[in-house]
C-alpha cells in the first residue's frame, strides 16, 4: 500500500492560486473503509466556493483537502466492507466532508458509505461526471417536487452540470424540460441535450423569463421550476409557475436576498443533496436510478472539458469561474 498521494491541499482561503499539489500520507485502511485510486475528478461549483471561503461551510486551514467527485478502482478494503472488493470500478461522492476526506488526490481512503460501485460500462471520465448532477436532479425533481409524466419544469442555468442532467431526468420520466441560459451558442448544445424549448435571458430580467414560459405552456405556466440562482430574481421567476406549482431551490449563484414570490399558491423547497444521500435508503434509491440511466444510456453525463493531470487543477477552477463551459469539467489523475 503506498505511504504518500499527490493530494491538492490548500492553506489560506483565496484564487486558484492558493492550491498546492503535495505529498500527503496515506492511512491506514480501517475497518469500514476503503482505499480508491482516483482515475478522473468531477469538478463542483461548490468546491470554488469552498475554496474561497464563500460555501454555507468554512475550511478547516491550514492544510485543507478539496473536492467530493471522483472515478476510480479499490485498491484495499478495511474489516466489515462487504460491498465493495479489491479492483472495483468505483464513484465517490456520499458524505465527503471536503476539508477531511477530499478526493482531489490520485489515492484516497474513504469510508464505504462514501463509495459507490461503478458500472463496469462506464468509464472514469463518464463516471467522474455522473454521480452529484444525477442524484441532485432525482433528489429535487422526483423526491422533492414530486415531478410527474407531462409536467413542464423550468430548469435555470441549464447548462451547469445539475442542469443537464435535470433535462435528462425530466425527460426519462416523460415530463417536459424547459431550461435557461445566457448565449445563443449554448441554447443549440441545450435543445441537442433534449430541452422542449430553450429561453436565452442574456440580460432579460427574470419577469421575461417568466413571461415566456407562460408562453411556452399555452398560459399555464410550468409545475416545477429548478432554480439554481437565487437572489431578487427569485420573486419574479416563480410568475411562471402554474397555481400549486413548487420552486425547489438547490443553488444559491446570486449571494443577494431573495424575496418570497406573490403568486401563490405554491410550494418552496430548498435541496441539499447531502440530506438524501447521507441515509442508506436514499443512497439506494439514488444510486439505483442513477446506475439504471447510465447502463441503458438514458443518461449521458455532458463533459464540457477535459483536463490532463492533476497538475491542471488550478486551470480547471479558473475554467469553472470562467462559466464558458457546458456540463462538467474533468480532470484526468
Amino acid at each position: 500500500m503506498p505511504t504518500t498521494a499527490r493530494t491538492v491541499l490548500f492553506h489560506e482561503i483565496g484564487e486558484p492560486e492558493v492550491l498546492r499539489i503535495e505529498d500527503a500520507a496515506v492511512p491506514d485502511v480501517a475497518p469500514g473503509q476503503v482505499l480508491v485510486r482516483v482515475e478522473a475528478l468531477g469538478l463542483n461549483r461548490a468546491e470554488v466556493l469552498f475554496r474561497s471561503g464563500t460555501c454555507y461551510y468554512q475550511p478547516t486551514l491550514p492544510a485543507s483537502r478539496l473536492g467530493y467527485e471522483a472515478a476510480g478502482v479499490v485498491e484495499a478494503v478495511g474489516e466489515g466492507v462487504t460491498e465493495l472488493a479489491v479492483g472495483d470500478p468505483v464513484l465517490t461522492g456520499p458524505g465527503i466532508e471536503m476539508s477531511a476526506q477530499g478526493v482531489y488526490a490520485d489515492r484516497v481512503v474513504l469510508p464505504e458509505t462514501a463509495v459507490l460501485r461503478r458500472p463496469d460500462s462506464v468509464d472514469a471520465v463518464t463516471g467522474a461526471a455522473a454521480w452529484l448532477t444525477y442524484t441532485t436532479a432525482y433528489g429535487a425533481l422526483l423526491e422533492t417536487a414530486g415531478l410527474r409524466p407531462g409536467d413542464h419544469v423550468l430548469v435555470t442555468g441549464a447548462s451547469s452540470g445539475v442542469g443537464t442532467a435535470a433535462i435528462q431526468v425530466a425527460r426519462r420520466i416523460g415530463a417536459i424540460p424547459l431550461a435557461t441560459t445566457r448565449t445563443e451558442a449554448k441554447r443549440r448544445q441545450l435543445l441537442g441535450l433534449g430541452a422542449a424549448d430553450v429561453i436565452v435571458t442574456g440580460e432579460s430580467a427574470p419577469e421575461a423569463v417568466a413571461k415566456e414560459a407562460k408562453r411556452l405552456t399555452g398560459g399555464k405556466g410550468v409545475e416545477v421550476i429548478f432554480d439554481a440562482i437565487g437572489g431578487p430574481g427569485f420573486r419574479p421567476l416563480a410568475e411562471g409557475l402554474a397555481p400549486g406549482g413548487a420552486v425547489v431551490i438547490y443553488g444559491w449563484l446570486d449571494p443577494r436576498p431573495a424575496e418570497i414570490p406573490w403568486t401563490w399558491p405554491f410550494t418552496i423547497h430548498t435541496y441539499a443533496n447531502g440530506v438524501l444521500t447521507s441515509t442508506p435508503d436514499g443512497r439506494r434509491r439514488s444510486t439505483a436510478f442513477l446506475n439504471a440511466g447510465l447502463a441503458d444510456g438514458g443518461f449521458r453525463p455532458v463533459v464540457g472539458e477535459v483536463l490532463e493531470g492533476l497538475d491542471r487543477i488550478r486551470d480547471a477552477h479558473r475554467l469553472m469561474e470562467s462559466n464558458r463551459h457546458t456540463g462538467k469539467i474533468v480532470v484526468r489523475v
